[in-house]
C-alpha cells in the first residue's frame, strides 16, 4: 500500500498528543477482560469490493476458534493484495476456557473502538489483539506503548528495593518460563510476559528493558504496568499481604511462581 508510517508509532505519537483519546481504562465483569488501552489508525479502508471487510472477518474468526487450544497465535488471511496479518495472545495464567473468553470480545471492541481501520491493537488485561494492512514497517519491539503507575508511594520504606529483587526473580523466571513468568515476592505481585514468537534470549531482553523503564517512569509507585511493543510486565505491592487470586491467576502465597510457554499451552499453568 506503499505505506511508511508504522501503526505502532502513530499510536505512540496519539498518545503523547491525545491520551484521554488513546487511553481507555474501564470496569469490567472480569479482571482478564478490563480494556487497558486501544490503538487505531486514522485510515479506514478503502474497500469498494468488501475484499478486506471478508479478510478481516475470516482473520477474527480464525482467531477466536484458535483462542479455544492455545494462547497465542498468528495469521495471515486475504490475497496478495488484501493480506492482513493478525495476532491474538492471552496471558500466560489465563486457562482455555477465559483465554476464549477474553479473546471472544475483542473483534467486538476492535471494531466499536476504531471501525473498520487498516489496523488495530486492542489490550485487555487478560488478552490483546493486533491486526495490520500490509504495508506498516516495523519498529522496535523494544518501543513502548502504554503505562500506568499507580497513584500511591512509598519512598523510603524499603519498597523499592523488595521491587528490584522481585524485578530480578521475574527476569530470570520469564527465560526458564518460556515467556510467561508470576511471581510474589516479600508482598511484591510480579508478572511478566512476552509475544509468543518471541525467543528466550530476545524475550529477558524485552523484559529487562521494561522493568527498567518501570523503575523510572513509576519511581517509587506501588503499582505499575509497562507495555512495549513484544512485551508486558506488571507488578502491584500490598503491604497487608498478597490477595488471594482468582483460579486462573497465579497462587498468591509469598512463596508462588508460575511460568509457561506462550507457544505450547499444554506446559502452562492454567
Amino acid at each position: 500500500m506503499g505505506l511508511s508510517i508504522s501503526f505502532l508509532s502513530i499510536i505512540m505519537m496519539m498518545c503523547l498528543l491525545f491520551p484521554d483519546l488513546n487511553v481507555v481504562v474501564k470496569s469490567a465483569t472480569t479482571e482478564y477482560t478490563t480494556l487497558i488501552y486501544k490503538g487505531c489508525a486514522r485510515q479506514q479502508f478503502s474497500d469498494p469490493s468488501g475484499l478486506y471487510s471478508q479478510a478481516l472477518s475470516a482473520m477474527f474468526g480464525s482467531l477466536v476458534s484458535q483462542s479455544t487450544k492455545t494462547r497465542f497465535y498468528k495469521t495471515t488471511t486475504g490475497t496478495s493484495t488484501t493480506t492482513i496479518t493478525g495476532l491474538f495472545q492471552c496471558r500466560g495464567d489465563l486457562s482455555n476456557h477465559d483465554c476464549y473468553n477474553c479473546v471472544s470480545r475483542l473483534p467486538v471492541l476492535s471494531d466499536k473502538l476504531c471501525g473498520k481501520t487498516i489496523a488495530s491493537r486492542v489490550q485487555l488485561s487478560g488478552c490483546y489483539l493486533l491486526y495490520e494492512v500490509s504495508g506498516f514497517s516495523q519498529i522496535s519491539g523494544m518501543e513502548m506503548l502504554f503505562k500506568t503507575c499507580g497513584k500511591n508511594n512509598i519512598a523510603g520504606t524499603g519498597f523499592e528495593e523488595r521491587r528490584d529483587t522481585a524485578f530480578g526473580v521475574m527476569q530470570n523466571g520469564v527465560v526458564s518460563g518460556h515467556g510467561f513468568y508470576a511471581t510474589t515476592y516479600e508482598s511484591v505481585y510480579v508478572l511478566g510476559q512476552c509475544e509468543g514468537d518471541v525467543g528466550d534470549t530476545d524475550c529477558s531482553g524485552c523484559v529487562k528493558n521494561a522493568l527498567e523503564k518501570a523503575q523510572v517512569e513509576c519511581g517509587s509507585s506501588i503499582s505499575g504496568q509497562i507495555y512495549l511493543h513484544k512485551c508486558f510486565i506488571a507488578y502491584s505491592y500490598y503491604p497487608n499481604g498478597v490477595p488471594r487470586r482468582s483460579s486462573s491467576s497465579s497462587s498468591s502465597s509469598s512463596s508462588s511462581s508460575s511460568g509457561s510457554s506462550n507457544s505450547d499451552p499444554s506446559t502452562s499453568t492454567g
